[in-house]
C-alpha cells in the first residue's frame, strides 16, 4: 500500500482552509488542566468571531474550577477529511451585557435549558487564540495560521 500524498498547500490558503474547518466542526475537543492532568472534553461553541471561540458552561462543571485554575486551553477541530486546526489560547469569563445576550438571543438550546440570561448557573468563557495550528490529513505538519488573519 502506498502512503498518502497531501495535495499541495499554498501558504496563502492556509487561513481559508483553517476557518473551513473551525467552521465544519459543531463539536471540538477542549482541552484543560485540572492539577497536573491534563482534561479533554467535546464542546459546543456559542459565537465565533475568527479564532476568537466563545463557550457556554454551566458554573457547577469542573471545568469551571480548571479554568480559573489555568486559564490556557486548547481547543481541537476536525473535519470530516480529518483536517484539524488547534486553537490555544486563554478563557476568560464573558461579562459583557451585549455581547451575552447576542449569544443568548441566537441560541435556542440556553435559553430552554437555561431559562433567563440572569441564571447564575450560567458562564461564558471567550478563548482569546494565543496560536493556531491547521494540519492536512496526512501532511504530518502543522501551519501556523497567522493571527493577524483571523
Amino acid at each position: 500500500m502506498n502512503k498518502p500524498v497531501p495535495e499541495p498547500l499554498e501558504p496563502k490558503q492556509v487561513t481559508a482552509r483553517a476557518h473551513a474547518v473551525v467552521a465544519a466542526d459543531r463539536f471540538p475537543q477542549l482541552a484543560t488542566i485540572d492539577g497536573d492532568q491534563p482534561r479533554l472534553r467535546p464542546v459546543s461553541p456559542v459565537k465565533t468571531d475568527g479564532f476568537t471561540i466563545f463557550v457556554a458552561n454551566l458554573r457547577s462543571y469542573h471545568k469551571t474550577v480548571e479554568i480559573a485554575a489555568n486559564p490556557n486551553v486548547e481547543l481541537c477541530y476536525m473535519d470530516s477529511g480529518h483536517d484539524q486546526v488547534r486553537i490555544t489560547g486563554v478563557a476568560e469569563i464573558v461579562a459583557d451585557r451585549d455581547i451575552l445576550q447576542a449569544i443568548w438571543d441566537s441560541n435556542p438550546l440556553l435559553r430552554q435549558y437555561l431559562g433567563t440570561i440572569d441564571n447564575p448557573a450560567l458562564i461564558v468563557y471567550r478563548i482569546r487564540p494565543t496560536q493556531v495550528r491547521y494540519m492536512q490529513e496526512w501532511a504530518l505538519e502543522y501551519f501556523e495560521v497567522p493571527l493577524g488573519d483571523a
